[in-house]
């Protein structure tokens, strides 16, 4: 079993950076990718970056530009680093990690708060 541990979320200004990790441990050989979800009140939840085990990335259109995914395999860490910020981002994002060989569900972890704020 994989266990996924969100850091990193606070109260930020607009255009203000914020970084999250997400911290995986248990059988990290049973992960295919790994990404970064978001949910709002009211919305549905939505991806915002994944990166495969080859290092493959993929952002939303709406953080571009603007968020980065990345990885340190020796801390089995996923980051995802926040830049100019927006109100439009606040929300409560979740790490997720895809199984490998088609096993499901995915793992999922407790999620941390991002408020992006004047």
């Amino acid at each position: 079993q994989v266990q996924l541990v969100e850091s990193g979320g606070g109260l930020v200004q607009p255009g203000g950076s914020l970084r999250l990790s997400c911290a995986a441990s248990g059988t990290i050989l049973s992960i295919s990718a790994m990404g970064w979800y978001r949910q709002a009140p009211g919305k549905q939840r939505e991806a915002v970056a994944s990166i495969t085990r080859g290092g493959i990335t993929n952002y939303a259109d709406s953080v571009k530009g603007r968020f980065t995914i990345s990885r340190d395999n020796a801390k089995n860490t996923v980051y995802l680093q926040m830049n100019s910020l927006k109100p439009e981002d606040t929300a409560v994002y979740y790490c997720n990690a895809e199984r490998r060989f088609g096993v499901k569900p995915d793992y999922w972890g407790q999620g941390t708060q991002v408020t992006v704020s004047s």
